[in-house]
């Protein structure tokens, strides 16, 4: 049977002037099955309370840590306390609010990447394993519909057996040194305590995760060179990799910052020696697939032509009328969602409402830190890796 209520959680991080707090709560709300009734929005206490104020929430349950939050909804009846907790701070402190929360028993949805450093990342993989909890980590753009669609193809073997994946995230938005000029979120996004690195964090690691997740390719070595274009930047802010895979591919990997112009523009490509296929992130509700010996086939949104996945954890309104950035972080929270329902009693969740897991992030933190030792020693560097416990 399914739940006779809302799942409620409470939100760390995501307080005045924050950018992907708002997206988050959009998102979580959008289905409907998700109320926001608890926060540490800031680590003020008045800018907690003040965010909590223009969200309508209880002033008993808007507080002025995380700490406090996570003893006192934890001492709640059980009736009554969050069900999960959504994690969107900045980076460094990822890991010490998850920990408190699981060790209190709360379900996670925690932005990435999920750490600054792979041994936190390994160790909330294991206190994961230990209490049972659902984590859930917001590679948003692993729920777009047609990412679905695009990993169908590729586990289906309509590529045949791949060779190449070029995936690339060029963005432009600190080509200038806007944090020396007081902007927030280049502020701690370049700041090696807050984030940890700089492009590679921030965008590689989504690219690296929507690669893998599509082609389901491990990378066995990796080369990576890292730069700090703009003067007196502590992080990297533009990154080129070559790659390869167990199984022989190759692939090339680029996320960059100082992409003058770019906005956005994650691409994927996929080529197969039967077929290859294409994803454009701003331009989400089409799938290109291309074949040596016939036309170019475009797969579009919400149609039934579409694999079982891309169907259930996509579209929300018919196909035509575009969705996009908080309709696939939508996705992301109704699957762990369902996951969470399921282990309060509710319905059991589908197979396949699938989203990147406690492990997702270990991978991804690796993968950072092997790509920020490769640039360091000029060498390849190896690059397989397997997360602790199940």
């Amino acid at each position: 049977m399914a739940l006779d209520r809302k799942l409620r959680y409470g939100m760390v991080g995501g307080g005045p002037g924050a950018f992907i707090g708002e997206v988050h709560r959009s998102a979580a709300a959008l289905d409907g099955g998700i109320e926001l009734v608890a926060g540490a929005f800031s680590a003020d206490p008045d800018k907690s309370r003040q965010k909590g104020h223009a969200l309508h929430l209880d002033p008993g349950r808007v507080y002025g840590s995380y700490e406090e939050m996570a003893a006192e909804e934890a001492a709640l009846p059980k009736g009554e306390q969050i069900d999960f907790v959504s994690i969107v701070t900045p980076n460094a402190l990822h890991f010490d609010i998850a920990r408190t929360f699981i060790e209190e028993g709360f379900h996670v949805v925690c932005d990435k990447p999920m750490t600054t450093n792979l041994e936190d990342a390994e160790a909330l993989c294991r206190l994961v394993d230990e209490q049972g909890v659902v984590f859930a980590l917001t590679h948003n753009y692993s729920g777009y519909p047609m990412v679905k669609q695009a990993r169908d193809r590729a586990k289906s073997g309509t590529l045949g057996t791949i060779r190449k994946v070029v995936v690339e995230y060029p963005q432009g938005w600190l080509a200038a040194p806007i944090e020396q000029e007081g902007d927030k979120q280049a502020s701690w996004r370049t700041d090696p305590e807050q984030a940890g690195a700089g492009a590679l964090g921030d965008i590689g690691s989504h690219a690296e995760h929507l690669a893998r997740y599509v082609t389901g390719l491990r990378m066995s070595e990796l080369f990576a060179e890292a730069t700090s274009f703009v003067e007196g930047r502590r992080l990297e802010d533009d990154a080129n990799l070559l790659v390869r895979y167990e199984g022989g591919a190759k692939g090339l990997l680029y996320c960059s910052q100082v992409s003058v112009g770019e906005e956005n523009n994650l691409r994927l490509r996929v080529y197969g020696t039967d077929a290859s296929l294409e994803w454009h992130q701003e331009h989400p509700n089409y799938l290109s697939v291309l074949r040596p010996d016939g036309p170019e086939e475009i797969y579009k949104r919400g149609n039934e032509y579409l694999s079982e996945a891309a169907q259930a954890n996509g579209a929300r309104i018919p196909p035509g009328h575009p969705e996009g950035f908080i309709e696939a972080f939508a996705n992301v929270y109704r699957a762990a969602a369902a996951d969470i329902a399921a282990s309060l009693g509710g319905d059991p969740a589908p197979d396949t409402l699938d989203y990147p897991t406690v492990r997702d992030g270990a991978a991804g933190v690796h993968f950072i830190e092997t790509a920020l030792e490769s640039s360091r020693q000029e060498a390849w560097l190896d690059a397989r890796y397997d997360p602790p416990g199940a």
